[in-house]
């Protein structure tokens, strides 16, 4: 019986997607649930499970076509045995108790090792491991329950792989693969469909908001004395680190409840006040500058936020955030920082109404009470949209921030 595999119904705010890469050919044994074909939108890689077990009998849609909600992608001949034996893994390679697997086994952690953990590889590390032709028995897994990370992958080619090809791919020497004399080389490849969503929202965000940005410096003398006091403390406590971002999401909450514009979005000719605080942590990743959002915030508790901000770090390396990670949002908070940057001008995300810049930490000498103290300085800033938020509001904003992060017991108390 020939069974349809179809494109998933896409969020309201997608439209369409494109197909990437199919992972089976005509032919082929597929297993319920195993990816068959990875779909790209303007935020996430979607993965199209086989909705039952057979061969691939025919493919309608090929690499690289643009597909909407619905439409048919192949069809499975259900209950059919391939020919492509070779893809199955021999009999005596499976365990007697376990079924046949849908997804490739992979090495695991050293806790995993006995077959505990069957890995699901993003689409990133499948790619990788397709382009350069690698058993994924091979690679030694870092990630989270024995999960195969993009990062693993690539120190595997670059340990095992490279020697042999540097010939054809990778010339060890610099003047080898420097151009000729005089040769001016370019190549043009096409924008991702995640970097073409992102130039469309930031030429969107210059043309119908009125942005203007403020700064001010934060002493950060007093956080980093109390994460050094209880950063074992916690960590042994909540099986996570207590890192910088609690603090300040935490802070912002708090100058949020006092400001409400900042934390508001323009409808029309409405303003929508928000009374939920849904804070967008922009990530950098392999496929560009995404914003996962942690939700109601403010009732979350330093571990919990931690814990939730290092899984969406997990999720963007390996490729696997959602579309529901990165929907709504009423604020943004982006870290240059960690990247060296001391000093910049975010740009927002619409519609939303403000978004908060964090930078790096230097030592700088600043004047404490009539003298010269060496203190761990970092500049902020907050773009806000001038047509809904006042000059006066942006800056007690990043004061009320400010405050809080130089007197942290603020944040306990509230006040």
């Amino acid at each position: 019986m020939a069974v349809e595999v179809k494109v998933p119904q896409l969020p309201e705010s997608v439209t369409d997607a494109t197909l990437v890469s199919w992972h089976k050919a005509p032919g082929e044994t597929v297993q319920r649930d195993e990816n068959l074909v990875d779909l790209e939108t303007d935020k996430v890689v979607l993965e199209v499970p086989a909705p039952v077990s057979g061969v691939v009998s025919e493919i309608r849609i090929e690499n690289g076509a643009t597909v909407t909600s619905g439409q048919l992608l192949a069809l499975i001949d259900a209950g059919a045995k391939g020919t492509a034996a070779a893809e199955e893994p021999a009999a005596e390679d499976v365990p007697a108790a376990a079924p046949v697997a849908a997804a490739v086994p992979v090495e695991a952690t050293p806790e995993a090792t006995s077959g505990e953990h069957t890995d699901k590889l993003g689409p990133a590390v499948r790619r990788l491991l397709e382009e350069h032709d690698i058993d994924p028995a091979q690679i030694s897994a870092t990630g989270r329950g024995g999960r195969i990370l993009k990062s693993d992958v690539m120190q595997y080619v670059d340990r095992e792989l490279q020697p042999e090809a540097v010939a054809e791919e990778m010339p060890l020497s610099p003047v080898e693969s420097a151009p000729e004399h005089g040769q001016r080389n370019e190549h043009r490849v096409a924008m991702t469909r995640l970097r073409a969503r992102i130039a469309e929202r930031m030429v969107e965000a210059q043309q119908t908001a009125a942005m203007l940005t403020t700064f001010n410096e934060v002493d950060l003398t007093e956080v980093m004395a109390l994460r050094s006091r209880y950063k074992e403390p916690f960590e042994n406590k909540y099986g996570v680190k207590l890192g910088f971002m609690s603090f300040f999401i935490n802070a912002t909450i708090e100058a949020l409840r006092r400001y409400p514009a900042v934390n508001a979005s323009i409808e029309g000719s409405d303003i929508v006040y928000h009374d939920y605080f849904d804070i967008g942590i922009a990530v950098s990743s392999e496929r560009g500058l995404i914003v996962p959002v942690v939700r109601n915030v403010d009732r979350l508790s330093f571990a919990e936020v931690e814990s939730t901000i290092r899984d969406y770090g997990v999720k963007a390396r390996e490729g696997t955030i959602s579309m529901e990670d990165l929907t709504g949002g009423t604020f943004t908070i982006t870290n240059g920082g960690v990247f060296g940057s001391m000093m910049s001008t975010p740009i927002l995300n619409p519609p939303q109404s403000g978004i908060l810049g964090m930078h790096a930490i230097q030592q700088r000498p600043v004047a404490v009470n009539g003298e010269v103290q060496i203190r761990p300085m970092m500049y902020l800033a907050l773009t806000y949209d001038h047509r809904i938020i006042d000059g006066s509001e942006a800056v007690q904003f990043l004061v009320t921030i400010k405050q809080s992060l130089e007197d942290p017991g603020r944040l306990l108390l509230q006040i």
